[in-house]
């Protein structure tokens, strides 16, 4: 078992919580750092976030808790971040110490602004960490469900097995299972991807498109991920795994999916600036629309659902007029 090794969780907002709260249920001691010192206070005084899942008693014996991301880092061998991609550079930039000893696990689902890279190439490619340190924690799983104790999957994907494996054990508990992939880049590509479906099926409901149009949207919403993300990377892959279609599906229909609660406002009106106005949590998939957008102009996959939530969040267009066109090109 891992109780040897060192987790840190970097980030303060629901999925940290979730993942601090599945590993202090198998490790003694965890570092969790939090950019918020008032909700650190909190916490170490009423056992709970106050911000984030605060349902979520915790026992602070077993917390390392720190406003400070160096001490986290120091602290640990493997480091969770769990931040929103588009804040993570801006993070990152506050380290003074070396990852290049550590294992680094993503449970971002985007892409990082900064570089348009997916959070294990930003590792890889910024900071050198070689990609078997590299790994992806992904879903299909709301970290509301986890609060709740509902049972979950997680996948963990990484290049060398043995740390999937570590990390899946150290989250595995009665209410979670874990499975392990060595599809790094694919899953964490469609956990991005499926934040921008969620995002499309969320403003389709705004519009008022009933049942079975989202049955259409999310049939056609996986093909296209199989599509993009065959292009950026080659590799055999069942699509229809839970790490790809059961994380579309849980984004696409959950009442806790944020991306189509942000969607759903911007179906019935909202601006975006509005819309992420009114949300106190972030909608990591207008910024995956952009990234994955831009990308695409390179790869030349065939999208006309990224396309489509693209128009009406960067371009400005109807998207009552942008729908009913992508209608006529889904079967």
């Amino acid at each position: 078992m891992s109780e040897k090794l060192k987790f840190a969780v970097i980030g303060g907002g629901s999925w940290a919580t979730a993942i601090a709260k599945m590993l202090c249920v198998n490790l003694s001691e965890i570092a969790w750092y939090m950019r918020n010192e008032s909700a650190i206070e909190h916490l170490q005084k009423y056992k709970h976030n106050p911000n984030y899942l605060s349902s979520v008693e915790f026992d602070t014996n077993k917390l390392k808790l720190t406003s400070n991301i160096n001490e986290a880092i120091e602290y640990a061998d493997y480091i969770i971040f769990a931040i929103p991609s588009a804040f993570l550079d801006a993070e990152l930039k506050n380290m003074t110490v070396s990852l290049s000893d550590k294992i680094i696990f993503s449970a971002i689902k985007g892409i990082v602004p900064e570089t348009s890279l997916i959070v294990g190439e930003h590792f890889h490619i910024q900071y050198d960490i070689p990609y078997y340190n590299i790994g992806v924690i992904t879903g299909p799983c709301h970290a509301e469900e986890v609060a709740l104790e509902r049972l979950s999957y997680l996948t963990i994907a990484c290049g060398d097995p043995e740390k999937a494996c570590t990390v899946a054990k150290s989250l595995s508990g009665n209410y979670i299972k874990a499975k392990i992939s060595d599809d790094i880049i694919g899953t964490e590509y469609a956990a991005m991807l499926k934040n921008i479906y969620s995002i499309a099926a969320g403003i389709a409901h705004g519009l008022g498109y009933g049942d079975n149009f989202q049955s259409v949207l999310m049939s056609n919403a996986i093909r296209e991920m199989k599509k993009f993300i065959r292009k950026v990377h080659k590799m055999k892959r069942n699509i229809n795994d839970s790490a790809y279609l059961g994380d579309l599906l849980v984004t696409g229909y959950s009442v806790f999916s944020r991306n189509r609660m942000f969607g759903n406002m911007i179906g019935k009106g909202y601006t975006v600036k509005s819309a992420m106005m009114e949300m106190s949590m972030v909608a990591e998939g207008y910024y995956a629309t952009k990234s994955a957008y831009k990308l695409n102009q390179g790869y030349g996959a065939k999208t006309p659902i990224i396309d489509a939530v693209y128009a009406v969040l960067y371009e400005g267009k109807d998207a009552k007029t942008v729908f009913r066109k992508l209608t006529e090109s889904l079967d």
